[in-house]
């Protein structure tokens, strides 16, 4: 997929654009630098990531990596696409960072994170009918756990030998396979499985929650980008400070 940028004359022109482009939903800013525009990749996951009905992105870690950018004068263009897409693309070189996630080995590799976007409480979510103490360690062969197929949490849980029976390729299906008794315990972010359960029309108090940590979420810039481009990084994470 190309997509072709216009470029204007004089000043960075102080504009954003939404659009659809072979399938692909983009926002990018127009300016006069268009060839320096940082490219983005993003993932549809509410209330982080968005799209409405118009096709429109935002969020709160979009709305802050935004403001960050404008801050800077610096021309981008972020893409919403499935998530381990975006972080191939950021790996293969084709994009220059993708956001938001957390922090491991594999990402540290081939990308450098920023100062967290988001920090978020993740959670057990119990169902109704489980009794067992979720932190007595014997129950993490008993019970049966769900998380995002292939993310951070479902490999931490197969990593640490969790009975992790299900592949949910999102917070609706690791809600439905929760609620319709497929799955003991799913391990969320809070504000992620609660926009899940009230699209669901599931009252905030159904499940038992048992909060587990914090975690830092973050835009991962390739380390070629930032090679390319000294300082960056520096400068995003103090614009990006005055953004909460």
């Amino acid at each position: 997929m190309s997509v072709v940028f216009q470029k204007f004359r004089g000043k960075v022109k102080q504009s954003v654009r939404h659009g659809v482009y072979g399938g692909a939903i983009m926002l990018f800013s127009l300016s006069s630098f268009a060839d320096d525009r940082v490219t983005l990749a993003t993932q549809i996951w509410t209330p982080y990531q968005t799209v409405d009905s118009n096709g429109s992105i935002g969020g709160v870690a979009v709305e802050r990596v935004k403001c960050a950018l404008k801050n800077i004068s610096q021309p981008y263009e972020i893409r919403v696409m499935r998530w381990d897409k975006a972080q191939l693309m950021v790996e293969t070189g084709e994009m220059d960072g993708f956001f938001s996630g957390s922090a491991n080995g594999r990402r540290a590799s081939y990308a450098t994170a920023s100062y967290p976007v988001v920090s978020e409480n993740l959670a057990w979510f119990i169902a109704p009918n489980v009794y067992a103490d979720v932190n007595d360690e014997t129950t993490k062969y008993s019970l049966r756990y769900g998380a995002k197929f292939n993310t951070n949490k479902w490999l931490s849980l197969k990593r640490d030998g969790f009975n992790v029976i299900r592949k949910p390729r999102d917070a609706d299906s690791l809600l439905q396979m929760l609620w319709k008794g497929d799955l003991d315990v799913a391990y969320e972010y809070e504000l992620v499985f609660e926009e899940s359960m009230k699209k669901a029309d599931i009252p905030m108090d159904y499940f038992q929650r048992i909060r587990v940590k914090k975690q830092d979420l973050m835009v991962h810039f390739s380390n070629e980008f930032l090679r390319e481009s000294p300082g960056f990084l520096d400068k995003f994470n103090a614009s990006l400070r005055k953004c909460y």
